[in-house]
């Protein structure tokens, strides 16, 4: 059984001219439980709007979407999100960012210690823990985010461009931490992004969208192996995918 459950998926927002826009259109989706899938299209396309779907922040117009076959109505712990941008609290230090998911949830001073201390030393800050958010890098701040996310101990984690705003190599270090933190972890990833390679480097499959509706116009299977290490960015396995994701994107921006 699937984890998450996506059939016919339709979402339109409403406009002053009468006519809504139409974002997603037709969209059906199966993922698996620890499944790690990229997100990957044309701007304007739809990637956000189901990772909201899916996070219960916004209502589907027609269709149906379920996660371990309920329907998701609304926002819960089980579907945590992080976002491009940091959405720290300014003026929590680390430790109280990462603790507010599991106050709000009600959980005890020493639960909420065990969560927090089990975390911070998953994403590597332990030590950071009285820093605020101003005091941290952009990489250890999106740690933070991360770290705050998991700990909700989340079934399926929703990530939308997270890595966007960082420097490369700060990019590539976290795409690393974040395959190591995932298969440490049971959580489900779904990971928005624009890089063809970033997308190839991190799945387990790639959805590739249309233009805006937003329709599945391909879903690859990455048959890379695990651990994956910078050396098989150079591969020729690898290269072929980006090719093959690259000219189904072009192919179909093209036609429209």
């Amino acid at each position: 059984m699937p984890l998450i459950r996506a059939r016919g998926i339709s979402k339109k927002y409403p406009n002053g001219s009468g006519n809504p826009t139409l974002a997603l259109e037709d969209f059906s989706l199966d993922v698996g439980k620890n499944e790690f899938v990229s997100i990957v299209g044309p701007s304007g396309c739809g990637k956000t709007t189901f990772l909201m779907l899916v996070a219960g922040l916004e209502r589907f117009t027609d269709g149906e979407l379920l996660l371990e076959d309920k329907p998701v109505k609304g926002p819960d712990p089980a579907h945590a999100i992080v976002f491009q941008e940091y959405l720290l609290f300014p003026w929590r230090t680390v430790w109280q960012n990462v603790e507010f998911g599991p106050e709000v949830r009600g959980l005890s001073k020493s639960e909420r210690t065990q969560l927090v201390e089990k975390y911070l030393k998953l994403v590597g800050l332990e030590g950071f823990e009285k820093r605020f958010p101003s005091e941290l890098s952009g990489g250890m701040k999106q740690k933070a985010a991360i770290a705050r996310a998991l700990a909700n101990e989340p079934k399926v984690l929703l990530m939308d461009e997270p890595f966007a705003s960082l420097d490369a190599l700060t990019r590539e270090l976290l795409q690393r931490e974040l395959l190591r933190i995932w298969q440490q972890t049971e959580a489900t990833v779904l990971f928005v992004t624009h890089s063809i390679s970033e997308a190839v480097y991190l799945a387990d499959r790639v959805v590739i969208l249309s233009p805006r509706p937003g329709k599945i116009r391909g879903i690859l299977k990455i048959d890379l192996p695990r651990p994956r290490g910078s050396s098989i960015l150079t591969s020729t396995e690898f290269i072929r995918y980006e090719r093959e994701i690259r000219d189904l994107v072009w192919n179909e921006g093209q036609r429209n």
